[in-house]
């Protein structure tokens, strides 16, 4: 049971369901696993389907929409028991599938319980909104929880990484995975925040500065250097990093470290559609006195490197990001000369990016072609603009024993400088994430334990995959291959050692051959580093390499499929555990040697070697440095510095990756997987193929199916025999914790709470299958609850044995008091005492008057005291009394309120049935008009296509036979007035075809733009009869001319019937859609009736509606007669009351009738107040009908007048088509043309 102040907290609702809530759930379910099952859909994943018809294994499904669809049992999956409805741990499910799993996890995120356990897995999916389960009251719900004891969560997670390394003396690690937009970077930071917090020493005051805080700040100092806007996320971490959190003896938190890995630098440079570059440039041009600083103009887009695609991002305010950023600089503690360093050298980028060369006349040199940007790139580099323009149009480069500068071309240069700036932002990253390092550096004598927070890109299957999603996915595979060694290795290691009887299980999850194929020597990045050495190699003979080498020899190489849909060629595949990936190949060995022009890193050099600048390259050695080094005999400066040429970026990449993984593999692994609902960035939409696919690149399947086949739960035999002992107190009580056990054990399998299989009693530990330990708590449960109950009972009976004595005491007591009033009645009456009465007073002595009148004030002021407090008590008697009077009326009427709102919303239900028939009548009649529309467009295009092929062909024969005599001039003038006459044929058809489509004003341009081409070959028929007087010498070619003429006019013929046969086929197609016109109308017909009957219940309703206003008026008059009722009887207990001040004799018999009559006006007035508030009620119900159906009949005669209106428009298409005669078809004289 949840604590009642967890519950009060807003953020609650979304961490887990109540249970009143999810009973009702579970119980309004309509489908189970006897007669319903999961059936693949392509939209959904998968749908529930009642099985019809069960022929062996083969099944009929009654599908959603109610079509039958036949499949084999074993396409179809289980359906889980309604208990497992939104279980906060899917590893419990009885029947373990992908529906189930997806079912699960789409329910949960309805609503907006983002967080599931999986296993070992936490899931968590992006809820595109923010919700309160982060704040600092959530936190602290979760400080030294079990993570059983509260619902899933990052938090929780955390928390058990933090016991775990302060228990086990281990170090942890936390590795959030998934794909971009899918919320990793946010766990992160929520993660960091959550260990700065737990790990404080002093809560209560924490200064800016502080070491927490640090860790904190570092996050939005990094980001705005390494994340940009995606199309999937507008803050999207373009490269992967592991934080490391440090921690001393005692937990408190002492610092923290940072490792990056594949950085994005071609971002730097080029921005794909809908993205944007990282968010440092933008954040820069936000601020006049940094543009003002560093030359930069007010318009960002004026720099070609960072204004390709997007310039802003939605929610995202850059000068507010940019106070937050230097804010972040401030609080890590950099200097303005670091800070000023970094802003300048992101300024000279976008300068340099600027930069135009252009190709010298008659030699292949380029040369700048306009000073401005280079010079202002120069001036914050603090370098001579001469020296640098030099070194990148003619580098120096070592020809046999010599040094010779090179000519570049155009082409070269431009690469150079995309090159350069490249490298300059990746190192200039790359110190960043070492200048933080510094400030959260921690004495190593502190640094006991770390939890390292890995927050990476997950497995990444694009229609086009090249060098980068290689890499990406090889990082993935490791970490697959990791978590299997996690989860299965080392588990059944320890169950050998325990001595549990297990076999070996092939998952088909053995990584290590694929893995291999890539690193290992001549693998596949083996391969691409020999190729960029090997001189004139390219791309290609890197593939044609890679086939001979692998194609047929390795199970996880194939040759590629060829694209299909969107996809682009590939050159090969490989088969990972998610799934076969198609690579293109395309500039690989480009990307891997990633090659720097050394002349200008050598200019870059000789900056301020105070800045930033020179630090970034100072370890860097050109050719040049290493050869004056060797000269010099200085070999240990072979040691500094890697030339480019030697190291690729695969190198550096692989050499990364083995790091991380050395760390991964000396901590003990949390995993979380970040899922992204849709693309569209929509909270509570969730695109169920989108999301299996992630399920199955994260693991999250496989991880459940090897969670559920060991058995992750394990107790030490004297914890086993501590916790559970009540389950068997008999067994229990042996002092061998291991005997106990095993009795323990035995004695719940006899009694068959629990299954010899789902547990295994090893040397020191028993082990239990998931699960099993909910079902020993929900035993141990039990037992206390019976044990509880008969604790209870023993209570209960010895309160009444204490009440039972009480009575009998009194019983006693009643008899003793009667027979001291009988003593004290007779001595009352004697003389003796009566004298002795008198006589003691006086011999105290006589009390004074002023004594007596205190007493007696002082029993006033005690009477009106006592009276004000019945008053009082009385008033909050009847108030209480009239409050619980009216939460019972208040209750019943909500009561019959859900009856009659239960009622109104199946007539709403059936309304709204009917209302979707009619949309979707109306939505298949738009369909066939928009048919007819589509099919007049495509005869108006043939046509006119015809005639542009005519035009075409006149024209070609024009160009070869400028030689035609004067007879010809006849037959062209008479081709022309044919042209003519096709031209105002055509006119009149486009006429019409404006009229049946006005909207489309694309027509009317092309129209005009055709009509301009006719003029102007008019006018160059024009020209021609000039120059056709002058060739009349050409006579003798006229016969042959004339009979190539008849050949065409053939040929026209022949065209003309084909467009006779298209006009009657597109009259049998105009008379078929006619008849459709007809079924409209039958069903407008139909719609009218339906309107018709809607009406009348409508009627109906208004006469019913009278009817209860008759019967609220007769309601009315009662109350008004019970209200006269009550008056009377309030007066006659008013004069009751007087009559009990005046007989005091008969005050019990007369208030026993008063209370009577009270009762009843009570009575009387709560029923007058019930059937009031219920008529009242019920007529505001039904004018809401009233309204709501007014309504549905309004948009139903709506609908209806558009249906008319389409099949009149669709007739007055058909009659136009009628009218419109055959176009005629001319053949141009072949000789006309213009010049």
């Amino acid at each position: 049971m949840a604590n009642i102040d967890y519950m009060m907290d807003p953020g609650w609702k979304y961490l887990r369901q109540a249970q009143d809530e999810a009973l009702k759930e579970q119980a309004a379910r309509r489908f189970d696993n006897k007669t319903h099952a999961w059936v693949p859909d392509a939209a959904e994943g998968f749908v529930t389907a009642a099985v019809a018809v069960q022929e062996g294994d083969n099944l009929t499904f009654t599908m959603p929409d109610g079509t039958p669809k036949k499949l084999t049992r074993a396409e179809v999956q289980e359906i889980n028991p309604a208990k497992f409805e939104k279980t906060e741990d899917m590893s419990n499910l009885t029947f373990l599938n992908e529906a189930s799993v997806l079912h699960n996890l789409r329910q949960r995120y309805y609503s907006m319980m983002i967080y599931t356990y999986s296993g070992l897995f936490c899931v968590f999916i992006n809820p595109y909104k923010m919700l309160p389960i982060y704040t600092d009251s959530v936190a602290s719900m979760y400080v030294n929880k079990r993570r059983a004891e509260m619902p899933p969560h990052l938090f929780a997670v955390s928390d058990e990484a933090f016991r775990n390394m302060m228990s086990d003396k281990e170090n942890q690690s936390m590795l959030i995975t998934g794909e971009s937009g899918a919320g990793k970077t946010e766990n992160t930071k929520k993660v960091i925040a959550y260990f700065a917090m737990i790990g404080s020493g002093n809560k209560d005051q924490k200064s800016e500065s502080s070491l927490e805080n640090q860790v904190v700040q570092a996050n939005p100092a990094i980001e705005a250097f390494g994340n940009g806007a995606t199309t999937r996320n507008y803050n999207s971490s373009r490269y992967g990093k592991f934080i490391r959190i440090h921690f001393d003896r005692k937990g408190k938190l002492v610092g923290g470290d940072i490792e990056h890995y594949l950085l994005e630098k071609s971002r730097v440079i080029k921005q794909a559609p809908g993205e944007r570059s990282y968010h440092i440039f933008y954040q820069i041009m936000t601020q006049k006195a940094l543009r003002e600083r560093y030359g930069l103009s007010d318009n960002i887009r004026d720099y070609k490197f960072v204004s390709q695609a997007e310039i802003t991002v939605p929610g995202m305010n850059d000068t507010e990001e940019w106070q937050i950023t230097d804010g972040a600089f401030n609080v890590m503690g950099f200097s303005e000369r670091e800070k000023d360093d970094l802003y300048k050298l992101c300024s000279a980028i976008m300068h340099i990016g600027n930069s135009t060369f252009k190709q010298k006349p008659r030699d292949e040199q380029a040369e700048v072609d306009d000073m401005t940007s280079p010079t202002a790139a120069c001036k914050l580099f603090g370098i001579n603009t001469d020296q640098f323009l030099n070194a990148l149009t003619r580098p120096r480069i070592k020809v046999g024993m010599e040094w010779v500068n090179k000519g570049q071309n155009v082409q070269q240069v431009d690469w150079a400088v995309g090159a350069l700036s490249k490298a300059i932002y990746a190192r200039m990253f790359n110190w960043l994430i070492k200048r933080v390092n510094k400030t959260l550096q921690a004495n190593s004598d502190e640094m006991v334990y770390y939890i390292g927070v890995l927050d990476i890109a997950g497995f990444e299957i694009f229609d086009r995959n090249s060098f980068e999603q290689l890499w990406i996915n090889f990082v993935n595979e490791k970490l697959q291959q990791f978590f299997n060694h996690h989860m299965f290795v080392l588990e059944q290691e320890e169950y050998q050692r325990e001595g549990i009887e297990w076999t070996f299980i092939d998952f088909g999850l053995d990584l290590q051959s694929c893995i291999e194929l890539i690193e290992k020597p001549l693998g596949i990045v083996s391969m691409l580093d020999e190729e960029c050495i090997v001189p004139k190699a390219s791309d290609m003979t890197y593939v044609d390499k890679l086939l001979t080498q692998h194609l047929g020899k390795h199970p996880n190489f194939q040759k590629a499929k060829p694209p299909k849909g969107k996809q682009a060629e590939a050159h090969f595949s490989i088969m990972h555990y998610a799934g076969t990936v198609r690579y293109n190949a395309e500039q690989w060995l480009d990307k891997n040697k990633d090659p720097l022009n050394d002349s200008a890193v050598a200019i870059l050099k000789t900056s301020d070697k105070e800045g930033v600048l020179y630090q970034l390259w100072e370890e860097y050695q050109t050719d040049v440095d290493r050869e004056e080094s060797e000269k010099r005999g200085k070999a240990q400066a072979k040691k500094k510095g890697k030339s480019a040429s030697f190291l690729t970026v695969s190198t550096m990449y692989r050499e990364s990756l083995t790091s991380l993984m050395t760390m991964l593999h000396t901590t003990h692994p949390h995993f979380i997987r970040c899922i992204i609902p849709n693309e569209k960035k929509t909270s509570g939409l969730i695109d169920a193929p989108l999301v299996l696919n992630q399920l199955t690149c994260n693991g999250v399947l496989e991880g459940i199916r090897i969670c559920r086949k060991g058995f992750p739960n394990r107790m030490m035999f004297a914890d086993f025999r501590f916790r559970y002992a009540i389950l068997a107190a008999d067994e229990a009580s042996d002092k061998d914790a291991a005997k106990a056990s095993k009795a323990m054990l035995r004695k719940l399998s006899k009694n068959n709470q629990l299954n010899v299989d789902t547990f295994k009693v090893g040397t020191t530990k028993v082990f239990f299958r998931a699960g099993m330990l909910a079902r020993l708590e929900e035993l141990r449960d039990e037992a206390l609850s019976a044990v509880i109950l008969k604790f209870q009972c023993s209570l209960r009976h010895y309160l009444a044995q204490l009440e039972y004595k009480r009575r009998l005491d009194r019983e006693d007591a009643y008899p003793i008091i009667q027979e001291n009033i009988r003593a004290w009645i007779k001595l009352r009456s004697w003389p003796w005492y009566r004298l002795f009465s008198r006589l003691k007073p006086m011999l105290k002595g006589m009390k004074s008057n002023a004594e007596i009148e205190a007493l007696e004030k002082k029993c006033k002021e005690l009477e009106e005291n006592h009276k004000r407090e019945e008053e009082a008590r009385k008033k909050y008697a009847d108030e209480l009394r009239a409050k619980i009077d009216q939460y019972e009326e208040t209750k019943a009427a909500h009561e019959r309120d859900r009856m009659l709102l239960d009622k109104r919303n199946k007539e709403i239900e059936e309304l709204n049935r009917n209302l979707k028939a009619e949309s979707e009548s109306n939505y298949e009649n738009a369909k066939k008009a928009s048919e007819l529309e589509r099919l007049r467009e495509k005869e108006k295009k043939e046509w006119d296509e015809k005639e542009r092929r005519m035009q075409m062909e006149a024209e070609n024969e024009a160009n070869q036979h400028k030689t035609q005599t004067e007879k010809l001039k006849d037959q062209i003038s008479t081709l022309q007035t044919d042209f003519e006459k096709v031209s105002a044929q055509r006119k009149a058809q486009e006429q019409m075809n404006a009229e049946l489509v006005d909207e489309v004003a694309s027509f009317k341009q092309k129209a005009e733009r055709a009509e301009e081409q006719k003029k102007k070959l008019v006018e160059d028929l024009d020209s021609l009869d000039d120059k056709l007087a002058a060739e009349k010498r050409a006579n003798n070619e006229h016969v042959k001319h004339n009979k190539k003429l008849e050949g065409q006019l053939k040929a026209t013929q022949t065209q003309l019937t084909l467009a006779l046969k298209e006009k009657h086929e597109f009259d049998v197609d105009c008379k078929r859609r006619e008849s459709e016109i007809g079924e409209l109308k039958l069903k407008a017909q139909g719609d009218a009736n339906l309107i018709s009957k809607l009406q009348a219940m409508l009627r109906k309703c208004i006469s019913r509606i009278e009817e209860l206003e008759e019967d609220l008026l007769e309601e009315r008059k009662l109350r008004m007669k019970a209200e006269r009722q009550f008056n009377e009887l309030r007066s006659e207990y008013e004069v009751l009351q007087e009559q009990m001040a005046e007989a005091s004799g008969q005050l019990t018999a007369e208030a026993h009738i008063n209370k009577v009559r009270a009762e009843e006006v009570s009575n009387l007035r709560r029923d007058l107040q019930k059937r009031n508030l219920n008529h009242e009620a019920y007529i505001s119900d039904l004018c809401n009908m009233q309204y709501a159906t007014v309504n549905n009949l309004r948009n139903l005669s709506q609908q209806s007048a558009t249906l008319e209106s389409e099949a009149l428009r669709i007739l007055d298409h058909r009659r136009a088509l009628s009218k419109q005669p055959l176009p005629r078809v001319y053949v141009e004289d072949p000789d006309s043309d213009s010049d």
